[in-house]
C-alpha cells in the first residue's frame, strides 16, 4: 500500500480560509473513500487549523494527490463576516517534504524526548509516554507530537514538523524548485485553482 504525506495549509489567509481548510479536509475524506483510498490527520485537534498534515495511503494515493496539489477555491459568503464582499477564498495543498532531502537537516542534531501525551487530542491520544518533543539544536526549534498512538510514529510526526518549520523559516531564501512546489504555506497562488468547490454544502464543481 503506498503512502503519501501532504501539506495543507491556510497560508497567511483570514478566519474563513482556516474554514475551508477543515471543509477540505473533510471532502477529501469523501473523496478517497470513494476510490478507495483513505485520508487521514495526523496532527491537531483545532476547530479551524491554520494548516496541517494529512496521510493519504492506498494503491490510488498518488494519483489522488497528484490531482489535488496546487491552490484550492472555495468560491461562497464568509459564514463569519455576513453581507462581506469577497466570495473566493484559496488554500495550498502540497507535498510534504522528505527529511532526507533536506541539506540543513541531520536526524543526529535532532534531540528526542519521550512525554506524556496531554490535553485535547481526541480517542486516539495514549496516556502513556508515547508523545514525543523534539528539539532541533543548530535552530533551536521545537515540536512536539501526540496524536499517533505509538512513541515511534510521534517520533516521525515530531521530525516532520521541525522539517516544515525549517523549510518555512529560510522561507524567501529558497528558490529552488522543490522548495516552490510545496511552500504554499506563505505564498499561495490566487489564481489557477486545481479544484474549485461551492456554496455552504462544499460542493465540487465540476469542469466542463
Amino acid at each position: 500500500m503506498k503512502e503519501i504525506i501532504v501539506h495543507l495549509t491556510a497560508g497567511k489567509g483570514p478566519r474563513e480560509c482556516r474554514w475551508v481548510l477543515a471543509q477540505l479536509v473533510r471532502a477529501f475524506a469523501r473523496e478517497g473513500a470513494q476510490c478507495g483510498v483513505t485520508c487521514e490527520v495526523l496532527e491537531g485537534s483545532e476547530e479551524l487549523p491554520s494548516s496541517l498534515l494529512m496521510r493519504v495511503s492506498g494503491e490510488d494515493a498518488e494519483v489522488f494527490v497528484g490531482d489535488r496539489v496546487g491552490s484550492i477555491l472555495w468560491v461562497g459568503d464568509s459564514p463569519f463576516r455576513p453581507g462581506h464582499r469577497r466570495r473566493n477564498w484559496f488554500v495550498g495543498v502540497g507535498m510534504a517534504p522528505e527529511p532526507e532531502a533536506v541539506c540543513d537537516f541531520k536526524d543526529e542534531d535532532v534531540d528526542y524526548q519521550a512525554m506524556r501525551a496531554s490535553g485535547p487530542g481526541g480517542q486516539h491520544v495514549n496516556k502513556t509516554d508515547s508523545a514525543v518533543r523534539a528539539v532541533h539544536r543548530p535552530s533551536g526549534l521545537v515540536a512536539t507530537a501526540q496524536e499517533q498512538r505509538s512513541q515511534h510514529a510521534n517520533r516521525k510526526l515530531a521530525r516532520l514538523k521541525l522539517v516544515l518549520m525549517l523549510e518555512e523559516r529560510r522561507g524567501s531564501a529558497m528558490d529552488d524548485a522543490r522548495h516552490s512546489q510545496w511552500s504554499a504555506h506563505q505564498h499561495l497562488e490566487r489564481g489557477n485553482p486545481v479544484r474549485t468547490y461551492v456554496g455552504s454544502q462544499f460542493k465540487l464543481k465540476l469542469v466542463r
